[in-house]
């Protein structure tokens, strides 16, 4: 029997975010989105936040534990990209990707850590990329904030595991979204040629993962990192 949580998703307006709270909405949780504009799924509680403010993720989480309770599950997935070759990249470009990414997450990690402690349970999962180890030419900063992550995780599970805290990273690669099926049916040939299980995932697929890694199953995992990739990664 899967007991019911109270979870909060950031950017859970579309693609996976979306997918990660419907999921956890299926599995009979508490959930809540955070959104700068849209709303999430059927069945969850959208709150306005943007991630690179922290008073922002203060008053979103204060919302959301007044409606919902204590935040015991966080995924942090906001994020945003703005590609383009190392010469060509403004400091602008560089630090706003960071500021979102990866900043975004440790304050939304910090805030959430603070219920957490007085809970003595909490699952804190980091979605970043497949990129993030492997590396991808014109994202320098993308790919950057999303390895940052791993130091993140690892560093947290180190101060906070003996508090029945995990936290975790999933590494989707490339997915089936808007963002993919908008690409020229040549490129998405191309890339699923350098995927050994020769297709993108689904966003449900990237949401069992988290899903499980929220669950009772996965209370002895911390620190680690999940590839949901196809094999695109290995050795990453």
């Amino acid at each position: 029997m899967t007991v019911a949580r109270t979870v909060l998703v950031t950017g859970g307006n579309r693609g996976i975010g979306f997918a990660i709270a419907q999921e956890f909405v299926a599995q009979g949780h508490r959930v809540a989105v955070t959104a700068r504009s849209g709303n999430g799924p059927t069945g969850t509680l959208t709150v306005r936040a943007d991630v690179t403010d922290a008073a922002s993720v203060d008053a979103a989480f204060t919302e959301v534990e007044a409606q919902l309770g204590p935040v015991e599950v966080i995924v942090a997935n906001a994020g945003i990209t703005r590609d383009t070759l190392l010469l060509r990249m403004s400091e602008d470009d560089f630090t706003s990707v960071i500021d979102t990414n990866l900043n975004g997450a440790f304050r939304v990690v910090k805030r959430a850590s603070k219920g957490m402690l007085k809970g003595r349970f909490g699952r804190i999962i980091l979605v970043s990329s497949v990129v993030g180890l492997l590396g991808s030419a014109g994202q320098v900063n993308y790919s950057a904030s999303k390895s940052g992550l791993v130091g993140l995780a690892r560093s947290v599970t180190r101060e906070l595991g003996s508090r029945g805290i995990t936290a975790n990273v999933v590494a989707p690669g490339f997915i089936e979204t808007e963002m993919t099926a908008v690409l020229p049916e040549e490129q998405q040939a191309d890339y699923k040629k350098s995927i050994p299980a020769g297709r993108f995932a689904t966003a449900q697929e990237v949401a069992r993962v988290v899903t499980w890694l929220a669950s009772g199953d996965a209370a002895y995992i911390s620190g680690a990192v999940i590839p949901i990739d196809g094999g695109l990664g290995m050795g990453h």
